[in-house]
């Protein structure tokens, strides 16, 4: 079994190949995933897909095959030559992978160096694949490991002490143009994490918020929740020429605003577009000044240079997670668990017949008798436990079972193969002691 990723992600790929790769609704998501495990080299596979990200994390038998395979897919749906998705894509596989996916979980590879919202984009692309059955045990486990790993930059570092998002840095970026927006009509559409961020920073500043979302519903909670007003979605044509700042992060698969509803306005307006698919599409020269995502690398740059010594702290967790990670696994492998039981099982068996030989129980001379027939119960009694271990070796539980399995060997000074350990082996020994 090996593991493969394959990534497109703000280094590689500008925002026009990120769009024409991302996957604004779960009904498209659920198809690529079903038509990706359609190859008899890949197992499971995740696919998570953000305004700086489009990757493919999956299980595979034959990196060669599914690599090949996923290219195939891709190219048939975006449209975009073979030859140039190889040319820009990342391409990990076995350790390199982890390592890959330990780092954006740990946010190490975001645009925005520590911020929080990447951690929570691959839950739900886990939960997303995993309760649709396109992955299971093989990435629930390096998906676990990710997390934890996360965790411990978090805790460890300085990186995420003052959380960082896109949405803030969009924020930071009209104020350094128009150094206040204390008073003046800001307009958000969406509801989803980045618009309530951006809503919250617009409100603390000053700003008159109002929020805009298809579902009124949710537009009135984010609103409560900030303290910002509510705009009917169906007013978009006639709002957007009467706010001096807009920001839209909606999951819309085709633009929202365009030419059609942009008329002359005798005041600037400052439109930040935060979405992939984009939001906004127009031409003309009306007074606006448009931002995307990739036009904020300015103050990504700055913000990359401010947090070097923690990211560098953070990449040194990482490399030992996946060290970690690897060893944890080889403790996976259930047969070296069952020769060592019968090993046990034959050593206790030597240790009793020795001991009736010499107490004259039975007569030397039948010390081989007995001692083939101790240990022919043994494989006989063993026979159908180690068969059910092996079965369950590749369920859900098998994790739970495997770390039970190190518990009852380990030996009278509850110490551990180092073969065996892992990190079930410390819980389940402080809760046998209690």
């Amino acid at each position: 079994m090996h593991y493969l990723n394959i990534s497109f992600s703000h280094k590689n790929s500008t925002m026009e190949i990120r769009e024409k790769l991302s996957y604004p609704d779960d009904e498209h998501l659920h198809a690529c995933l079903s038509k990706l495990n359609e190859s008899e080299a890949i197992n499971e596979t995740i696919l998570i897909s953000t305004c700086n990200r489009m990757e493919i994390f999956c299980s595979c038998s034959d990196i060669v095959l599914a690599t090949q395979h996923i290219f195939e897919k891709l190219t048939a749906r975006a449209e975009i030559s073979i030859e140039e998705l190889e040319g820009r894509a990342d391409i990990f596989d076995d350790s390199s992978a982890i390592h890959h996916l330990f780092s954006v979980a740990s946010s190490l590879d975001s645009m925005v160096v520590g911020e929080t919202q990447i951690a929570g984009q691959l839950k739900d692309a886990f939960r997303f694949s995993y309760d649709k059955g396109h992955c299971g045990q093989k990435l629930a486990r390096a998906m676990h490991n990710a997390f934890k790993c996360a965790a411990q930059v978090r805790n460890a570092t300085d990186i995420s002490s003052k959380p960082v998002s896109i949405a803030s840095v969009a924020v930071a970026k009209l104020k350094s143009v128009l150094e206040s927006v204390e008073g003046m009509k800001a307009l958000v559409i969406g509801t989803g994490e980045m618009s309530e961020i951006t809503a919250k920073h617009l409100v603390s500043n000053g700003a008159d918020v109002y929020i805009m979302n298809r579902t009124k519903e949710k537009a009135f909670v984010l609103a409560q929740e900030c303290g910002a007003k509510v705009l009917d979605f169906d007013q978009l044509s006639k709002a957007v020429n009467e706010f001096e700042i807009l920001f839209t992060a909606t999951s819309a698969p085709e633009p929202i605003i365009t030419d059609e509803i942009i008329k002359s306005c005798e005041f600037d307006r400052y439109w930040f577009d935060l979405a992939l698919p984009r939001d906004i599409n127009y031409h003309k020269g009306e007074r606006i000044n448009l931002y995307q995502i990739d036009d904020l690398r300015t103050i990504v740059d700055e913000n990359r240079g401010l947090r070097e010594d923690e990211a560098r702290k953070a990449h040194t967790i990482v490399g030992r997670s996946t060290v970690a990670f690897f060893e944890w696994l080889d403790t996976l492998n259930i047969e070296p668990m069952i020769k060592d039981i019968y090993s046990k099982a034959f050593e206790a068996a030597k240790i009793e017949s020795d001991r009736v030989i010499k107490n004259k129980y039975i007569p030397k001379e039948y010390e081989q008798e007995i001692r083939k027939m101790s240990e022919q119960v043994i494989k006989r009694f063993l026979h159908d436990m180690t068969s059910k271990m092996r079965s369950v070796s590749q369920d859900s539980k098998s994790d739970m079972i495997t770390g039970a399995l190190q518990f009852l060997i380990k030996n009278e000074k509850q110490e551990i193969p180092d073969k065996y350990k892992c990190e079930h082996d410390l819980s389940i020994a402080q809760r046998g002691s209690k």
